[in-house]
C-alpha cells in the first residue's frame, strides 16, 4: 500500500470558486507587497477543473470585482451583457402583469449578467499567474485538527471501489497541512458543516435557511439582438406559502438563463423543485420564449437565505469560512458574487496578519469578523437581517413585513426575527393532505420544452466512477422504507433535482431506497430537507460531478 503524502502550504483555501480564488489573489498580492514570495498559497478544487462545478444566475454587482481587480474588464474577463433592462413580472396560471416599478433589490442597472462558470475558468488563470497553486480535482475529505486547532485537510482517496477496498488505481489522499485554512466549498459545505458541528459555530444563530434554484441554458435564435435584459417573475407557480421565483437572463449570442428558485423550507413534501421549473416554463409567455430554442445546459445548487443573522462564527483556531459557506449572500437582491469577492479579501488580509504574526488562534483570526463589521458587507446584509424569516407565513404576510423592514433599515417589528430549520418545516402527508392523501401528479415532459430530469442531468455533464463508496450516506437506511414512507412519503424522490433517489420493490412488498449516485450533481439539497437529518453529503472522488457550461 502506498503511503499517504504530506504537503506543507502557509495558506491552503479549500473551494476554487469566485471566492476563494478572490482571497488566494488578493492574499499573493499582500505577501507580494510585503516582499514575502516565499509564502506559499495553495488552493483545492473539487471539480475536475476550475469551473466545472460553479453555477449561478448570473446578475453580478460588480462592487466586489472592481475593489479587487480594477482593470478586471480591460484583462478581457468574460460578460454577456450588460443590464440594460430590468422588470418584475407577477405571473397568474395563463397571465401576467408587470409591477409599475421595479422593486429597489431588483434593480439591476449598472450590473453585469454573467456565466459565472466561465468568469471562474478566466479568474482562475489570473490567480495561477499571480503565482498560486491550483489543484483540480481534489476533494477535501475531512479536517486535520490537532490540539482544536485546525493544521489543514485530508483529500479524499482515489481508487477505492463501491465495497470501501483499493483498486488497482489506488492512490491515498494527500494530507494538506496549513498555518491557515480557508474553507470556500459553496452551499452548504461539507467540511464547513463537520466544523461547525466540532467547535459550536453555529450557538446562538438562528439556523441557516435555503433555498434551491434549477437553472437552463437555451439557445434562441430570435435573441440574438435582444440586450441585457434582466426579468424576475413571482407568483404562479408557486402558492401563497411558498418563497421563490423564476428569472430569465439574455445572455451573448442568442443564448438565454432561465432558473427557477423555490425555498428549502416548504410545507408540502411532494414539492418538486425542478418539478416546479418544468411547470414554470408551460407558461404561455415563457413558452413563447423558449420556443424554437433548443436546450444547451442544465445545472442546480442550493443558496444560503438565512442572512446575517444565520450566519456561524466564520473564524477558528486555524482558519475562516468565506462566501457562500458562511453565508455571505443578499437575498432580497438575489445576489451574492460581489460578497464573495469581498469576503475573500477580508479574510486574505486576517489571514496575512496572522501569518506574518505567527500566530493562528482564533483571537488573531477574529480580524476577519472585525473587517466584515466595517465594511460594506455588513451594511448590506443589515439591512436585510429579516427578511427571509418574513415569508414563515406565506406571501401576503411576506410582502407586509418586507415594506416595514425597507422603511426601519431591516428591523421590521423586531431587530431580530427567529425562524426554524428548513426541514423542521416539512409537515407530514397527513398533516399537509389531510387522510385521503391524493396520488402523486405526474409532470407531463413534452421533450421541446419540458424535460425530465434523467434528460436535464444528461445535459449537465455529469459524470462519476460508478465503482466508488456512496458518497450519499444514509445514517439509518431502515428509516426510509418504513417511517418515512409511512409520515412524509419519501420525500427525496421529489426534492432531488437529478433523480438520486429512487423507491424501489423489494421482497414481500416492500419498498427500498436505491441511491443512483452517478446522477448527482452536487447541489446539497439532500442534505439540507431530508426530514430525518439522516442523509449526509460526503465529497464522492475528486473530479467526479457536473461539468457546466455556460452556468
Amino acid at each position: 500500500m502506498p503511503e499517504r503524502e504530506t504537503l506543507e502550504v502557509d495558506v491552503l483555501i479549500v473551494g476554487g470558486g469566485p471566492a476563494g480564488l478572490a482571497a488566494a489573489y488578493h492574499l499573493r498580492r499582500l505577501f507580494n507587497k510585503a516582499n514575502r514570495k516565499d509564502v506559499s498559497i495553495a488552493v483545492l478544487e473539487k471539480g475536475k477543473e476550475l469551473g466545472a462545478h460553479i453555477i449561478s444566475g448570473a446578475v453580478m454587482d460588480p462592487r466586489g470585482i472592481n475593489e479587487l481587480m480594477p482593470d478586471w474588464k480591460e484583462k478581457g474577463a468574460p460578460i454577456e451583457n450588460p443590464v440594460d433592462d430590468d422588470a418584475v413580472l407577477y405571473l397568474t396560471k395563463s397571465g401576467k402583469f408587470k409591477l409599475p416599478i421595479t422593486p429597489p433589490p431588483l434593480q439591476n442597472h449598472g450590473n453585469y449578467i454573467i456565466s459565472l462558470n466561465k468568469f471562474v475558468r478566466w479568474f482562475g488563470e489570473q490567480v495561477e499567474a499571480s503565482g498560486v497553486d491550483i489543484f483540480a480535482g481534489f476533494s477535501g475529505a475531512e479536517m486535520l485538527i490537532e490540539d482544536g486547532t485546525v493544521v489543514g485537510v485530508r483529500t479524499g482517496d482515489k481508487g477505492i471501489d463501491k465495497h470501501g477496498k483499493p483498486k488497482g488505481n489506488y492512490e491515498p489522499g494527500i494530507d494538506v497541512r496549513a498555518k491557515v485554512t480557508i474553507l470556500a466549498e459553496g452551499s452548504r459545505g461539507s467540511l464547513t458543516k463537520q466544523l461547525a458541528a466540532r467547535f459550536n459555530l453555529n450557538a446562538g444563530r438562528n439556523p441557516m435557511v435555503y433555498a434551491a434554484g434549477v437553472k437552463e441554458i437555451w439557445d434562441i435564435p430570435s435573441q440574438k439582438s435582444a440586450g441585457g435584459r434582466v426579468l424576475h417573475t413571482m407568483g404562479w407557480p408557486l402558492r401563497n406559502e411558498e418563497f421563490g421565483g423564476g428569472f430569465i437572463y439574455n445572455m451573448a449570442d442568442g443564448r438565454v438563463s432561465i432558473g427557477f428558485v423555490i425555498g428549502l423550507d416548504y410545507l408540502d413534501p411532494r414539492v418538486d423543485p425542478h418539478g416546479r421549473f418544468q411547470e414554470f416554463k408551460t407558461h404561455p409567455f415563457i413558452k413563447s420564449l423558449l420556443e424554437g430554442g433548443t436546450l444547451f445546459s442544465y445545472g442546480a445548487k442550493t443558496i444560503p437565505e438565512g442572512g446575517y443573522w444565520a450566519m456561524p462564527q466564520y473564524y477558528f483556531n486555524g482558519g475562516v469560512i468565506i462566501g457562500d459557506s458562511a453565508g455571505f449572500l443578499n437575498s432580497m437582491r438575489l445576489k451574492g458574487i460581489h460578497m464573495a469577492f469581498k469576503s475573500g479579501m477580508l479574510a486574505a488580509e486576517a489571514a496575512f496578519e496572522a501569518v506574518e504574526a505567527n500566530d493562528f488562534s482564533a483571537g488573531r483570526l477574529r480580524k476577519f469578523e472585525q473587517l466584515v463589521e466595517k465594511s460594506w458587507i455588513k451594511e448590506e446584509l443589515w439591512g436585510v437581517r429579516n427578511f427571509h424569516q418574513a415569508w414563515e407565513h406565506g406571501f401576503y404576510s411576506a410582502m407586509f413585513h418586507t415594506g416595514l423592514q425597507m422603511i426601519t433599515g431591516g428591523r421590521g417589528v423586531r431587530n431580530r426575527y427567529e425562524n426554524k430549520a428548513g426541514h423542521a418545516r416539512m409537515k407530514r402527508l397527513r398533516e399537509y393532505y389531510g387522510a385521503n392523501v391524493p396520488p402523486i401528479r405526474e409532470t407531463p415532459f413534452d421533450r421541446k420544452i419540458t424535460f425530465d430530469k434523467l434528460t436535464d442531468v444528461y445535459n449537465s455533464g455529469t459524470d462519476h466512477d460508478e465503482d466508488q463508496p456512496c458518497h450519499l450516506v444514509v445514517l439509518q437506511p431502515d428509516i426510509c422504507h418504513t417511517r418515512c414512507t409511512e409520515e412524509y412519503g419519501n420525500p427525496c424522490q421529489h426534492f432531488c433535482p437529478a433523480a438520486v433517489y429512487e423507491m424501489t420493490a423489494a421482497d414481500g412488498g416492500r419498498l427500498k431506497l436505491q441511491i443512483n449516485a452517478s446522477n448527482c450533481v452536487h447541489c446539497k439539497t439532500c442534505d439540507i430537507m431530508d426530514p430525518y437529518e439522516i442523509i449526509n453529503w460526503v465529497t464522492p472522488e475528486g473530479g467526479g460531478g457536473p461539468s457546466y457550461e455556460l452556468l
